[in-house]
């Protein structure tokens, strides 16, 4: 494949800047280092760490990404302000993302300045930067709104003071792809990034639109994240050069997805299951013809293999689901139905989903152990569970179950009651097993205080998982009876038969 990017493409992250900006997120400066360590070790080139300005704890963290020798850059975002300039400089950055508005609407209405008083403010802050010995990074804010002669001439004049780069924001999303190819090549004075919104959904399109056009780096944050409806995802773009236009990005792609799911726990801000990439559902099968296809050839219903971006492929069941995905999966859990156990598994399993139900892995063992006949004796039994939580306590969870027979009682706190419940049940467990909490989710069913929810959760022992699920109008029973139910799945016997009748 042609490759049509004129040099080799450079990523500048701002997860750690416009990506907190994101609201409701507040990074510490011990989980901005946790980060940026990870997007460096990614193969990640800049690393927007930060504003310097913004408060103490910003600088803490930008000191301590500074100070961490990673091979990546280290940046922070400054106005054409001296003070900003001396606050970067003194915290250690390596460079400066010196963000000027160049629109009208930004300097008369934001600014009250006029465009000759933004170019002076501009240019001498980029001198200033200089003389602070740091890389200079000059961006037009908003400049897909702004004239572009006049953006032209900032950003040429910018140059000739010491600029290293430039850089074009398009601050609101209102770029697109053929402007992109329009107004970014009579632009490119120095090396030259983009910066994209995705307010329109375009954030990805005009990335790659700029670096078709003499881009030489793109502004990303990871899952996306940023203000409004976010920036250009790391994710999709390196993908996107990887997989469509043969742009070997240097990037270790194999680690996107630990990174996607590390910076989403962090922030707490899920990811859609639907998302490129990183989403639940990316690589996840239901449909009879689809999960038969991919079974047999795994590119006929996917354009890249999971493992090249750190996931696995999951085949789920459902209404929509086929023979061969049923024996699949039942196989995958140490099932070995003939061929009438296996059609009578399939009934069930779609009459479970024409009931509009989610199907979890327990689900689909419990019917498998129904209608094959094999007895099954939970491991677990529990015998009670206590809560104590409030305005003046710390959450704290106190659990009695039979482990294979023996009574055990765990307590354990938590960041709430829910947390500190499936912390004591792993801790009363963990001498017959080490089991993992990945995912927990909680839809309500019916509305009011009242309301039944349904809590999904996905755990995991050594290197297996299972999904499994509890229904209640008590969030807390109904999350401990979701993990007992995955546990006691989990921790059944290996030597287990499951390929015959118990009698």
């Amino acid at each position: 494949m042609i490759v049509l990017f004129g040099e080799s493409i450079r990523f500048f992250d701002t997860t750690l800047r416009d990506g907190e900006q994101t609201p409701g997120v507040c990074l510490t400066p011990a989980e901005k280092l946790e980060i940026a360590t990870h997007l460096s070790d990614l193969g990640v080139h800049v690393i927007e760490a930060g504003s310097a300005a913004a408060s103490i704890g910003e600088r803490e963290s930008i000191r301590a990404i500074a100070d961490a020798g990673l091979a990546a850059e280290c940046c922070t975002y400054v106005r054409a302000l001296p003070g900003d300039i001396d606050l970067a400089a003194d915290a250690g950055a390596d460079s400066v993302h010196l963000v000027v508005p160049v629109s009208d609407l930004h300097i008369s209405t934001k600014l009250r300045k006029t465009r000759e008083q933004v170019c002076e403010m501009a240019w001498s802050a980029v001198e200033y930067a200089k003389d602070r010995d740091l890389v200079v990074e000059l961006s037009g804010e908003d400049a897909s709104r702004a004239d572009q002669a006049f953006l032209a001439e900032v950003f040429r004049e910018g140059v000739e003071r010491g600029a290293d780069r430039l850089c074009f924001c398009d601050t609101v999303g209102l770029l697109t792809p053929e402007k992109a190819a329009e107004i970014v090549p009579p632009l490119l004075f120095a090396p030259f990034s983009i910066h994209c919104h995705d307010d329109l959904g375009f954030a990805l399109a005009n990335s790659v639109a700029a670096l078709r056009a003499g881009a030489s780096c793109a502004h990303v944050t990871v899952n996306g994240l940023g203000e409004r409806a976010g920036n250009t995802g790391l994710e999709e773009l390196v993908m996107a050069l990887e997989v469509l236009y043969g742009v070997d990005t240097g990037i270790k792609t194999e680690e996107l997805y630990p990174l996607s799911t590390h910076v989403a726990r962090l922030t707490g801000v899920p990811l859609a299951t639907n998302k490129p990439i990183v989403g639940e559902m990316a690589f996840t099968h239901e449909s009879g013809i689809h999960a038969h296809g991919v079974m047999r050839d795994a590119s006929t219903y996917e354009p890249l293999r999971p493992e090249r971006v750190g996931r696995k492929r999951r085949i789920v069941l459902g209404k929509h689901s086929g023979s061969a995905a049923v024996e699949a999966a039942l196989n995958d859990m140490g099932y070995a139905p003939d061929s009438a156990q296996l059609k009578e598994i399939v009934a069930r399993i779609k009459q479970v989903g024409d009931a509009g139900m989610r199907i979890t892995d327990a689900d689909i063992m419990a019917i498998a152990d129904t209608v094959m006949e094999i007895e099954f004796t939970p491991c677990i039994e529990l015998r009670q569970f206590t809560i104590v939580s409030g305005s003046n306590a710390m959450p704290t969870a106190s659990v009695t179950m039979l482990v294979n027979g023996d009574e055990i009682t765990g307590a354990a706190v938590g960041t709430g009651p829910v947390d500190a419940a499936i912390r004591a049940l792993q801790r009363s467990v963990a001498d017959v097993g080490s089991v993992r909490l990945d995912e927990y989710s909680v839809d309500a069913i019916t509305g009011g205080t009242d309301a039944l929810v349904d809590v999904s959760v996905k755990l995991s022992k050594d290197g297996k998982t299972v999904t499994s699920r509890g229904a209640r109008t008590d969030i807390i029973m109904a999350s401990v009876e979701a993990v007992i139910a995955g546990m006691n799945r989990l921790l059944r016997e290996e030597h287990e038969d499951r390929s015959q009748d118990s009698d």
